[in-house]
């Protein structure tokens, strides 16, 4: 009997220290809830959960509140605002409200002296890669968040590998989640033909970085830094392939040539000496004193967008082009799910009479978010807004064009 009353007492005091732990966690949260400036409803939700369901939302909250990730972030060095040489755009183009507001944010001033080529097929982007692969002569860097195990992947492999065994800098930067699979034997042959290849925040328990939230959705590749290659499309025969394919999602990309390939291959620099524990400024000096070269008549502005990146300059320049919008704003996207102000910005656009266009797929490749888009859409269109499906296969291009002036 004593040991049954020990044991009730043992178990009571457990479950009464386990409660005012619980309660304490929970106010902590809170606390550091209300001192985050996040939009309204995010704060409630939060709320709501951690009051209403303690035991499941109080570690959601701090397992993905994102301090963690701006933490993480925040060791990740700077980029370099212009090369030296790059010539500015025009005034006119520098005085925009939506540059200003993107400049104002610490992105870097838009840089004239461009030559831009849209890329919009999956073969055409594939031929591009390898041309560019082929003709290097110093150094290949590459960023994406997916490398299939498939005729694709493996032929741009096969490609890399090559050009290591030349004599050429390759450098694969892998995100750990979307390359899970390919970031270790897969990889091997570039890795024995003297290339680099870094995964961006393995997933891994027991890793010293280890975070499922931070990952590299970038997808970048910069040949010389000469010509970068920007867009939708990861290695992967869903993306690009020699071949046409009737499953490949529709995207678009860009090879870039002139001073905007400075930055873009300084946003890789950065990724890789925050993924490889390498000082940016050793990168830099391997890499040679890099002068910005003209190609051509085109301004382009470069945005690294991410909570790696202070403040918000490319959701701010977007919402400045919206309300600046004085005829037309037409949007192409895969997954369509707005914060409460870009929904209500587009809703005031399109009663006013706006040419408001939202163009989606039909089916995505991840149906929770055409269902979540649902009500979205729905509002746009009561407004008076143009809602296209696209079809038959998945549309995996982002673009937004509002007066003739795309982003």
């Amino acid at each position: 009997m004593t040991d049954e009353i020990a044991d009730a007492v043992s178990s009571s005091l457990w479950s009464h220290l386990l409660t005012v732990g619980g309660f304490l966690l929970a106010v902590f949260a809170i606390a550091r809830l209300m001192s985050e400036r996040r939009q309204p409803s995010n704060t409630i939700a939060w709320i709501l959960g951690i009051v209403l369901i303690p035991y499941v939302g109080v570690p959601l909250y701090l397992l993905l509140s994102g301090k963690k990730i701006r933490r993480l972030a925040a060791l990740k060095m700077r980029i370099r605002p212009l090369l030296p040489g790059a010539p500015l755009a025009r005034e006119t183009t520098r005085n925009m409200p939506a540059v200003r507001a993107i400049v104002s944010n610490g992105a870097p001033e838009p840089v004239g002296g461009n030559r831009v080529r849209l890329i919009t097929t999956g073969e055409d982007a594939f031929t591009r890669f390898e041309e560019q692969i082929l003709a290097a002569r110093e150094s290949i860097h590459i960023t994406t968040f997916i490398l299939g195990r498939d005729r694709t992947g493996r032929a741009l492999m096969k490609l890399l590998a090559k050009r290591a065994r030349d004599g050429v800098k390759v450098r694969l930067l892998l995100d750990g989640l979307g390359c899970f699979l390919a970031s270790r034997s897969f990889s091997d042959p570039l890795r024995r033909a003297g290339g680099e290849v870094a995964r961006f925040m393995p997933v891994a328990p027991l890793s010293t970085r280890y975070s499922a939230n931070l990952r590299n959705h970038r997808k970048l590749a910069i040949f010389d830094q000469r010509i970068a290659y920007v867009g939708g499309h990861n290695l992967a025969r869903e993306y690009m392939g020699a071949m046409p394919w009737k499953k490949r999602f529709n995207d678009f990309g860009a090879l870039i040539e002139g001073p905007a390939v400075g930055l873009i291959n300084e946003i890789f620099l950065a990724d890789w000496a925050f993924a490889t524990d390498t000082s940016l400024d050793t990168l830099r000096a391997d890499a040679g004193n890099a002068t910005a070269r003209v190609a051509g008549s085109g301004e382009v502005q470069v945005i690294a967008s991410g909570p790696d990146v202070q403040g918000d300059p490319l959701y701010e320049g977007i919402l400045s082009l919206i309300h600046e919008a004085e005829q037309s704003i037409w949007i192409i996207t895969p997954y369509f799910i707005p914060d409460e102000v870009l929904q209500r910005s587009l809703l005031v656009k399109a009663r006013a009479g706006k040419d408001v266009t939202l163009i989606v797929p039909e089916r995505s490749n991840h149906p929770v978010t055409d269902f979540a888009r649902r009500q979205y859409l729905r509002d746009l269109h009561d407004a008076g807004a143009r809602v296209l499906f696209f079809r038959p296969r998945m549309l995996h291009s982002k673009a937004l064009i509002v007066d003739d002036q795309g982003l």
